[in-house]
């Protein structure tokens, strides 16, 4: 990449920063001093290798800058890091190597390294694991590859076509901008041999690019949707909060199909009218195809993409253009926060509740409290948008942390689903079916009306027990304390843990006997057998995560669902994120009271969550939606308030029972799980530091444990946990630290610290 002049500055106050071309991306030309370091000088450089310490390098020739990506060299090895500030000078000079290369890529701006710190701080994360969460793109050392673009030639064809004038008027449009052959093709709905055709006569231009190049400009003056009142008024609230260049929260609470992505589109348009980027977290990869088409609908052109399902070479592309500010738009999973934005305005996390925001392996973090950090730090605004808020979210609204905006209503004709439980007490059903009979007729009316149904059960594969009826053995994963769910689909027994399989055994693993396996209980492939069953004529379709080889293949059954191809729809909690099924009339709850089993603190939260959005996929166009829950609890305080619809109820009441008990929003909590191939090893240490938890007492808190974890063993590991409990205003992270440091591990057990868990697994 070369370098850039003209775009928007920090140390200039956001105006426009001019320097000589020998300044590289990213480079401000009001630097002072020490944000230089002269060639020779010694320099502080961390790398992502797990040293958890800044080394001493040399500054190459030419010097460097504060926050230059540099190649470094590192035992044999040579590796990425960044120039993290001057040397400490406590080494050998004789020792001191230089600095191999800076990387042509922009510097990491000051804002990105105190978010890096400050996450690393409230995780208990070491640096170098931080950094490689900001470094996950590949080749970012390797010169940029090249790739042939299309742009307006100085030439003229011999003769006219409509489709060579359809090619020609795309590129007078965009300003002698370069496109790829497929964009060129598809923009102008022709084919490739007619731009072919063109650049052989002068009138396209066929040139050789980096493939690293910036995206296409995303155009916020085109129109959008016609909003209604109240999603006029809450877009207009966020706005000004953008406008004028402030931090600010919202929760955007709004039931669902009441129009919030409109309402944040908005918002990221007025974000790009000021010049500044914009990051839109999503929670599943599943629902970027959809939302990628309404940002190309309402802004001309695609986003950034950066998730699992995009390629490597896009990956390295898009963390390239982030940092130079040629990608105005980011669509993403968790880890797009820690892409280095060079002027980030607007963070949008779609269904904030999301379980899937939480990282739950390397460094442990929120990605919804992450992306409030990073804002505070950025001057930017967030929008946290969901028609069931996490009790977080709802009670920081409540104390006025958060600005809060509500849509009641949803968009047009459609209203919200009629909502009823199936009492199964009452229920006339057999030991092997699991759909009641009062469901199956409300299927059978859909299907009579052309309408489409949707059966939910959040359990994957065929069923979560295969049990020897000779001897009672319950199949388990040979390396993890957890029964092995049968997927018939693939003909295996999958552990659900570690991600283990093997075939379907024929005779009993425990007393050998055959043709006595049998499986117990439901997953959404017996599910599927059921209903094809019950409605043989039925187009049914299963939506699940382990059935799709790939995100394009989950995308296309999703198209299909939705252009009205499936009569019904059977699946898991992947179906109650932010799909729009038009012809979705009727959603069938199979086993309502499933979440609400077991002792977790967020059960409650979470099953009233998880309902309410799966029974928000109902009657989403003009008409009336319906949805049954078939539940033997039609009395539990958890269905009542989802039947009711008094959601501010049950907030107020969990909110009461969490304060009352000091739970979280209300208290602290830090998770420790110690693991080790040896049990007795990792139990004989949770007992060491239960007995010596001065550190944690000392902040007002209390140790619970050591306990088995409730999956004892993953992977041949046996694991231990521990739970600290402390008042809301404890410094939970310091007292942690000093209860941990000093302890020498050997190098087959670990320790992991969770700060804020969301699960006790």
């Amino acid at each position: 990449m070369g370098s850039k002049s003209g775009f928007a500055c920090s140390h200039t106050g956001g105006q426009a920063c001019r320097k000589p071309l020998e300044v590289p991306i990213g480079v401000c030309a009001n630097m002072s001093i020490p944000d230089f370091f002269e060639e020779g000088s010694l320099v502080g450089v961390l790398t992502a290798e797990p040293l958890d310490r800044v080394l001493d390098y040399k500054a190459p020739e030419g010097g460097c800058w504060m926050g230059a990506y540099v190649q470094v060299p590192l035992g044999p090895r040579q590796v990425i890091g960044v120039v993290w500030g001057a040397g400490r000078g406590d080494w050998d000079p004789a020792k001191i190597r230089s600095i191999v290369k800076v990387l042509d890529v922009a510097p990491m701006r000051s804002e990105m390294k105190a978010f890096l710190e400050k996450v690393g701080a409230y995780t208990l994360t070491p640096m170098s694991a931080m950094l490689r969460l900001a470094t996950r793109a590949p080749g970012l050392s390797n010169p940029p590859s090249m790739r042939k673009l299309y742009q307006l030639g100085p030439g003229e064809p011999d003769r006219m076509t409509d489709a060579r004038t359809r090619v020609l008027a795309v590129l007078e449009e965009y300003g002698g901008l370069s496109f790829t052959l497929k964009e060129l093709s598809e923009m102008a709905g022709t084919s490739s041999s007619v731009i072919k055709g063109l650049v052989k006569q002068d009138a396209v231009l066929e040139v050789d690019t980096p493939r690293d190049a910036p995206y296409l400009p995303l155009d916020p003056s085109l129109p959008s949707k016609e909003l209604t009142e109240a999603q006029s008024s809450a877009a207009c609230q966020i706005c000004n909060g953008i406008s004028e260049g402030r931090y600010g929260t919202t929760l955007l609470k709004g039931v669902t199909g009441s129009g919030k992505t409109e309402v944040y589109l908005e918002a990221v348009a007025e974000c790009l009218r000021n010049g500044r980027q914009a990051l839109v977290l999503l929670p599943e990869i599943a629902l970027t195809s959809e939302f990628l088409t309404r940002v190309k609908q309402r802004f001309g052109a695609d986003p950034a993409e950066w998730h699992s399902g995009v390629t490597m070479t896009e990956r390295r592309r898009c963390w390239r253009m982030v940092g130079q500010g040629a990608a105005q738009l980011v669509v993403g999973a968790r880890s797009a926060l820690y892409l280095p934005y060079r002027d980030l305005g607007l963070i949008v996390v779609d269904e904030e509740h999301d379980t899937s925001y939480k990282q739950e392996d390397g460094a442990l973090y929120n990605a919804r409290d992450m992306a409030v950090l990073r804002a505070s730090l950025n001057d930017a605004q967030v929008v946290l948008a969901s028609a069931t808020p996490s009790l977080e979210s709802w009670v920081n609204a409540e104390n006025g942390k958060y600005s809060r905006i509500d849509l009641t209503d949803r968009f047009g004709p459609a209203v919200m689903p009629d909502m009823r439980a199936i009492d199964m007490r009452v229920e006339d059903l057999p030991g092997s079916r699991w759909v009641s009979p009062s469901l199956v007729g409300a299927v059978r009316t859909r299907l009579e009306k052309g309408e489409q149904s949707l059966l939910f059960l959040n359990r994957r594969g065929y069923a979560p027990v295969t049990i020897c009826r000779a001897c009672g053995e319950q199949v388990g994963c040979d390396h993890c304390d957890a029964r092995m769910v049968e997927h018939r689909f693939q003909k295996r027994l999958m552990c659900h843990q570690c991600g283990e399989t093997k075939p379907m055994p024929v005779a009993c693993p425990s007393c050998k006997v055959e043709g006595k396996m049998a499986a117990v209980g439901p997953g959404v492939e017996r599910l599927a057998e059921e209903a094809t069953a019950l409605f043989p004529e039925a187009n049914i379709a299963v939506l699940s995560s382990d059935l799709f080889g790939s995100a394009r293949a989950l995308k296309a059954k999703i198209a299909e669902i939705a252009s009205g191809e499936t009569d019904i729809i059977i699946g898991t909690q992947l179906v109650a994120k932010g799909h729009n099924f038009p012809r979705l009339t009727l959603v069938g709850v199979i086993d309502a009271d499933l979440g609400l089993q077991g002792s977790d603190l967020r059960a409650a939260e979470r099953t009233f969550q998880l309902m309410r959005q799966v029974a928000g996929r109902a009657g989403r166009a003009e008409t009336a939606g319906t949805a049954l829950m078939q539940t033997f609890q039609p009395e539990h305080p958890v269905i009542r308030a989802i039947l009711s619809g008094d959601e501010e109820g049950f907030w107020q009441a969990e909110a009461r029972e969490r304060e009352i008990t000091g739970m979280p929003p209300f208290g602290r909590l830090a998770g420790i799980v110690i693991s080790s191939p040896d049990a007795a090893a990792a139990f004989d240490l949770g007992m060491h530091l239960s007995r010596s938890d001065g550190p944690i007492r000392a902040t007002g808190g209390t140790v619970y444990g050591p306990a088995p974890a409730p999956i004892a063993r993953v992977r041949g590991r046996h694991r231990v946990r521990l739970l600290v409990k402390a008042p809301k205003g404890a410094p939970i992270q310091a007292a942690v630290s000093s209860w941990l440091e000093g302890l020498k591990l050997p190098n087959n057990l670990r320790i992991s610290v969770d700060i804020d868990p969301q699960s006790f697994y």
